[in-house]
């Protein structure tokens, strides 16, 4: 229910009116919300959250080819993400040039293809240093020949192998190389209004420097699309490192060599009777023969252990543990 003028605020409202104080047309309540435009032919299905996981994840991948990379190419070789957008099919592919590099990866066990075109740069780059070379690039680009495409070849599985960690946090991937492609006119693998998520990395290894996209279909990643978010990346990748580590650690230790020592009694001597000391000399230790012996792992004592023989080896029986550090 509207509220109710008194008599005074009714009489300040028409003097106000009169005299010019007050606008009618001014105070009538505005409806003016924002109105954002929708292309029906290009409609948005990633989503800034979408984008913004994609760069997350690749960042980590980023960081495996900045550490793996080096050990094939011999190279320093340093991987940054520069951004993560939304185009469709037809504006990556005519953003392509001849020849180009274009490696086609079964997402499996997801079905579809993802796209990494790398710059034809670093592909002359790669075989240069691959064929014992210091990594230049040509100066005019030309058609790799097959052995050059087989050099790459090698490299671009390393690369596609390396998925499956950044990836683990949202689906258990077995990524395949299928081929690659130089001709930019085979590469319609999905039909051109499709919407895609572009990721651009800028690589470089020495001196040459280019970028790498790749490029992955809305249909592809749908069926995980609602684990694409930072808190599920976030949690599952915190949880997953620790789990990570703490089996690589216990792995560690367990193959750890520590030094196991019975000390079999002790004994004090002058300096005069060790020096000597002939074969067949008798050193009385303070320990009877019923004893047990102190076993140390390192230099602390945690077992007692009585003497004895293991296949014409000297050996001892462990009887009881120390619990704490003596």
């Amino acid at each position: 229910m509207s509220d109710v003028l008194s008599q005074s605020e009714i009489d300040n409202l028409l003097s106000a009116l009169n005299s010019g104080e007050f606008d009618p047309n001014a105070a009538e309540p505005e409806d003016e919300r924002p109105v954002k435009d929708y292309n029906f032919a290009r409609p948005s299905k990633f989503s800034k959250e979408h984008l913004r996981t994609l760069v997350f994840i690749y960042e980590h991948y980023a960081r495996l080819l900045s550490t793996t990379l080096p050990v094939y190419l011999r190279k320093n070789v340093q991987v940054e993400v520069m951004h993560s957008e939304a185009a469709t099919y037809q504006e990556f592919s005519n953003s392509l040039s001849n020849p180009v590099l274009l490696g086609v990866v079964n997402f499996a066990p997801l079905e579809g293809n993802i796209i990494m075109e790398m710059a034809t740069g670093l592909g002359y780059a790669i075989v240069d240093r691959m064929l014992g070379g210091d990594g230049q690039p040509l100066e005019k680009t030309r058609d790799f020949t097959e052995i050059e495409l087989t050099i790459i070849e090698r490299i671009m599985v390393v690369c596609v192998n390396l998925l499956v960690e950044p990836w683990q946090t949202v689906a258990q991937l077995e990524p395949i190389l299928d081929r690659i492609e130089t001709n930019s006119q085979f590469a319609q693998f999905v039909t051109p209004n499709e919407m895609t998520s572009i990721i651009t990395m800028n690589i470089k290894i020495g001196s040459a420097e280019g970028l790498m996209n790749i490029c992955i279909p809305y249909d592809v990643i749908e069926p995980v699309i609602d684990k694409l978010n930072t808190k599920n990346w976030y949690s599952s990748n915190e949880s997953t490192e620790i789990g990570t580590y703490k089996e690589v650690i216990e792995e560690s230790l367990q193959k750890a060599r520590v030094p196991v020592r019975a000390i079999m009694g002790r004994s004090a001597i002058s300096v005069n009777d060790f020096m000597h000391l002939l074969p067949g000399d008798i050193i009385k230790i303070d320990t009877h023969l019923e004893d047990e012996l102190d076993v140390y792992v390192g230099n602390i004592k945690k077992f007692s252990a009585i003497p004895g023989a293991y296949n014409d080896s000297y050996a001892v029986k462990i009887k009881s543990i120390y619990r704490g550090e003596e």
